[in-house]
């Protein structure tokens, strides 16, 4: 069994789920290439999985793209493209990143843009439960019809005023109801893309895809597990959560799995503040195993800082897992990390002392998605 911790309940919990495993995580705004932190958090479930299949059971993970946003119109605009275009080339690059390192392929990759008629009859049933309100062509949540606001991500009012106003949520938004109430529907400017509705031309708020395209592409108002960023806990999750219950009824999900942050000199690594590694970057320069290694070396609840000193380090910890060969030493030991909160930098601390007495560990490594079975190392041309 599989214990992981839970942010609803902030602490460690045994998973449970059914044979099929309901996973949704939030994907890439495709507005630039994909970084360290994008990759830190796909990794993390990418390994779950391996785990989770290792037991047995069928994993089901969805991972959207956001390809209509301020952010990605903002890019589009700023370079002179059509923003389907922007996210097309940029979507591409990270599934290119994504396939180099290893990952398991998505169960499906929706985009929000496939997913208007949904987004509009979803925010048609809010409307009709009296659970959104309707002011000038824009829709808002009413964060007032529901008693656990602010569960999830446990702040306060004020702090999460903060969070919403750094994070998008615009706050001070005249036309709201309360300053925390949230789009769910918005005019579109002349320049940006527009749909018809019942409320105005116009298009989707930020939280209202992930609820859609998670209920609609894997076929349940309730999932298994629900991932992404420790920094979308608030406003994202929170404002997803308390939608998707108010359509439903019922449990949004059921267990609730965050990536820590990864910092590059003291800051998180953002798009926004421009301090990024790209993983297309690194593959010049590193095995795109190395890669992996160096992120999962990192436990995923715990922050931290990129530095120069990594993928040196995984680079030479790859060439003595590859030099010890086929083999299945290690492989409970690393069972028993992965069931522990996902103990990856345990797991490998195992398979290396394996590898220097040079046992055997491919078996070992594989459930860490590392390959060794073809020998060739990446070399810089």
């Amino acid at each position: 069994m599989i214990n992981l911790f839970n942010t609803a309940t902030n602490s460690l919990e045994p998973f449970r789920p059914e044979k099929i495993v309901k996973i949704y995580t939030c994907g890439i705004t495709p507005y630039d290439a994909t970084h360290i932190g994008h990759a830190a958090t796909y990794l993390t479930y990418d390994v779950l999985q391996r785990r989770l299949r290792d037991l047995g059971y069928e994993t089901q993970c969805v991972r959207n793209i956001t390809d209509v946003d301020d952010d990605i119109l903002r890019k589009a605009r700023e370079l002179g493209v059509h923003y389907l275009d922007l996210a097309a080339k940029e979507t591409a690059r990270f599934d290119s990143d994504m396939e180099a390192l290893g990952m398991i392929p998505s169960w499906s990759e929706p985009r929000a843009t496939s997913a208007i008629a949904e987004i509009r009859n979803f925010i048609g049933k809010l409307m009709e439960r009296e659970s959104a309100y309707q002011v000038n062509g824009s829709v808002y949540f009413d964060i007032s019809c529901v008693d656990d606001f602010g569960a999830l991500c446990r702040l306060e009012r004020e702090e999460m005023i903060v969070l919403a106003s750094e994070r998008g949520g615009n706050p001070s938004d005249p036309q709201k109801r309360d300053p925390l109430d949230f789009v769910l529907w918005q005019p579109s400017l002349p320049d940006e893309p527009a749909w018809e509705s019942r409320w105005g031309s116009g298009r989707p708020g930020w939280h209202v895809e992930c609820s859609v395209l998670a209920m609609r592409d894997l076929e349940s108002e309730t999932i298994d597990l629900h991932g992404g960023g420790a920094d979308l806990i608030f406003p994202h999750h929170e404002c997803e959560r308390v939608q998707s219950e108010a359509v439903t009824g019922k449990q949004f999900v059921r267990h609730w799995m965050h990536q820590a942050m990864v910092e590059m000199d003291g800051e998180k690594m953002s798009k926004s503040l421009g301090n990024l590694v790209f993983v297309s970057e690194l593959r010049k320069e590193y095995d795109p195993r190395a890669i992996r290694l160096g992120i999962i070396a990192q436990h995923y609840r715990t922050p931290w800082s990129w530095s120069q000193e990594i993928m040196p380090m995984a680079k030479e910890r790859l060439e003595k897992w590859i030099a010890a060969g086929s083999g299945n030493y290690g492989i409970d030991q690393v069972r028993e990390c992965l069931d522990n909160d996902l103990d990856t930098p345990q797991a490998i601390k195992i398979i290396d002392e394996y590898a220097e007495s040079g046992s055997g560990i491919a078996n070992a490594a594989m459930l860490l998605g590392v390959d060794i079975s073809n020998p060739y190392l990446f070399n810089k041309e």
